[in-house]
């Protein structure tokens, strides 16, 4: 990207931006992606299709950005010292309001991640492989102190665990995960399997 185009993306403020992914998001629990338009998310931000797309590129990529601003602190950003302490942080910074409307959000969104190839790399390459690395140096670090044997066979399931607990939740129960749920299910599920 040359240095021009960078400052033409920068333009935006953070709260401008922050407005323009709540609108994204609205729409999306409204329409659904596949009906989510450009121009409709134009209208809603009182933006032009060009400033969309000159700041974000593509639809898939507006999407995918707009769930990441959701999340409340990377998991990168996290480290307290313990693996226990870690996930007690993660827990704590979740937000049961949140947690519910995204879980409903990727559920919309997980028929459109099948359909179309470029939202399943955008929200793989902006969403999902972020937290995955950041949980896997917050493991790496637990290995480094001791905390987890480094040939534990649970560490390369942990995303697998708890991606799961946010899929299987709404299925079984019929309800989102929340703080509480998400607390039990560390210390019951996770923990254990990594000897902890």
């Amino acid at each position: 990207m040359t240095e021009a185009m960078a400052a033409r993306r920068s333009r935006i403020t953070p709260e401008r931006q922050a407005e323009l992914h709540e609108a994204v998001l609205d729409l999306l629990r409204d329409v659904g992606y596949e009906a989510l338009t450009m121009d409709a998310v134009a209208a809603r931000t009182k933006s032009s299709k060009a400033t969309l797309y000159r700041q974000w590129g593509s639809k898939p990529e507006l999407v995918a950005k707009a769930l990441r601003c959701t999340q409340p602190v990377s998991l990168r950003e996290i480290d307290t010292g313990s693996l226990r302490g870690d996930f007690a942080c993660m827990v704590e910074h979740s937000d049961d309001a949140q947690m519910a409307k995204d879980t409903a959000l990727m559920r919309g969104l997980a028929h459109a991640v099948h359909e179309s190839p470029e939202l399943h790399k955008a929200l793989r390459d902006l969403l999902v492989d972020p937290e995955i690395n950041g949980l896997q140096a917050m493991l790496r670090r637990a290995v480094d102190r001791g905390e987890i044997r480094p040939d534990c066979p649970a560490l390369d399931f942990v995303p697998h665990m708890l991606i799961g607990a946010f899929i299987a939740l709404p299925l079984i129960e019929d309800r989102p995960v929340d703080r509480a749920f998400l607390g039990d299910f560390i210390d019951a599920v996770v923990f254990p399997a990594l000897g902890v």
